[in-house]
């Protein structure tokens, strides 16, 4: 195989070279052009703390990485060829792979689970093929508030009135390399969606990675606040991460019978609801992100499934051979791709392997109907079911799986320690 060309747009001066690390957030250095050439041979040192720390860079003790050894070093290579940053002139951006010092994966970088779900997945015969939607919000770096007005989603006034940042982020994201489909308003004031066109599941994680740097950069740009924090204000529409699923075989959709969902189809969908449940801690880690899973919000409480239904968990759409998809609802914005991709097709696989059956669909609204079974709506009861889960365990890898569990028993400390204003205003004078 001949080597890969990472060689540098002309009149670059410093590359950007990151990776995703435990929260899918995208780190690692800025390199000199001259240094470039060094470093796709010899790779970048940097600690694996990378992976072992939380949102806030806060480090503690892990079983892989820790005092005791000195959270040592790993090196980072990268894997796409550098590509310009067009609102930054001279520099450009590629994404980047992780290494041992002993020149194997690490253990605890989260795209090693993705790796071996769509390794299991060819092995089956499958390309999985994943689109991506993400919602964020921009908002005044200052206040932390939008500076629009309403809701008007899907409105082509208010789209032209943020067409002077989402613009961009069409236009120039998508000279980066990833592939935007279309943006439109979402339902609260300063809330976007983008598409991601779909592809190949690793890459499409991949791109999540970087997509969602890429935005926080261009925000920084435009004198906005990027935020994807899954409930940023509770009387407002929450942040969603929804994917979209499908599997091919010599070249044909295998969830389709010409542009109908078939019994792989549903068996993949059968999967999905078996495991939802004890896999919704790859879904989000924090108490934030759970503050979207209720009711009438647009985000599944359940494992129901239906066509076209946006009131399930798992939504089926139909159409033409090619788009016939099964869509997974219920993920926060501030999911790792790599291992909820990694869960998902997980789950799916299994469905598929084994036969299985789904429940009936849910035909009409399912926060009052379900057929299904209910998904956790607190982040307690997703640790509890994910603490209990040999199988989460087996997808994500046992020290994976501790130190995300890890993660997200020490947000939950933290919220318990606090005093919050609503309990200042409500009991400090009148108790």
């Amino acid at each position: 195989m001949p080597d890969q060309d990472f060689s540098l747009p002309e009149g670059t001066h410093t590359v950007i070279l990151g990776l995703g690390d435990a929260n899918g957030i995208m780190r690692g250095k800025r390199i000199p052009a001259s240094h470039w050439d060094h470093i796709c041979k010899s790779g970048n040192a940097l600690s694996i703390a990378l992976f072992a720390i939380d949102m806030t860079c806060d480090v503690w003790d892990t079983p892989y990485v820790n005092f005791d050894n000195g959270y040592p070093d790993m090196h980072l290579f990268p894997i796409t060829k550098p590509v310009s940053i067009p609102w930054e002139p001279g520099v450009a951006i590629a994404f980047g792979r992780a290494e041992g010092m002993d020149h194997k994966p690490v253990p605890i970088d989260p795209r090693n689970a993705l790796i071996r779900q769509v390794e299991r997945a060819e092995a089956m015969g499958f390309d999985v093929q994943v689109g991506t939607e993400l919602e964020f919000y921009l908002l005044d770096p200052e206040t932390g508030q939008p500076r629009d007005q309403g809701i008007q989603v899907y409105g082509l006034g208010r789209a032209a009135r943020m067409e002077h940042i989402v613009g961009p982020i069409r236009q120039q994201i998508n000279e980066c390399g990833i592939p935007i489909e279309q943006s439109n308003p979402e339902y609260a004031a300063g809330q976007v969606e983008v598409n991601i066109r779909y592809d190949n599941a690793l890459l499409s994680a991949d791109r999540v990675v970087m997509f969602k740097s890429l935005i926080r950069q261009l925000g920084i740009a435009h004198d906005y606040l990027a935020t994807f924090m899954p409930k940023p204000f509770y009387d407002q529409s929450g942040n969603g991460f929804h994917v979209h699923y499908s599997f091919w075989k010599d070249g044909k959709n295998a969830f389709s019978d010409g542009g109908s969902l078939n019994e792989t189809g549903r068996a993949f969908i059968a999967g999905l609801q078996k495991r939802m449940s004890e896999a919704a801690i790859t879904g989000s880690g924090t108490v934030n992100g759970f503050r979207r899973r209720a009711p009438y919000t647009f985000c599944p409480t359940s494992t129901a499934w239906g066509f076209d239904n946006r009131t399930v968990g798992i939504r089926v759409i139909e159409g033409s051979e090619s788009a016939c998809r099964v869509e997974k609802r219920d993920a926060g914005a501030d999911a790792n791709p790599y291992l909820l991709l990694a869960a998902d097709i997980a789950a799916g696989l299994d469905g598929i392997e084994q036969g299985m059956t789904p429940t009936e669909p849910t035909m009409g609204n399912a926060y009052e109907n379900p057929i299904g079974e209910p998904i956790p709506t607190d982040l307690q009861t997703a640790i509890t079911l994910a603490r209990g889960s040999e199988w989460l365990k087996d997808v994500m890898g046992e020290l994976q799986w501790e130190l995300t569990l890890q993660q997200a028993e020490r947000e939950l400390d933290f919220f318990s320690q606090q005093v919050t204003q609503v309990e200042l205003d409500r009991y400090l004078r009148t108790l």
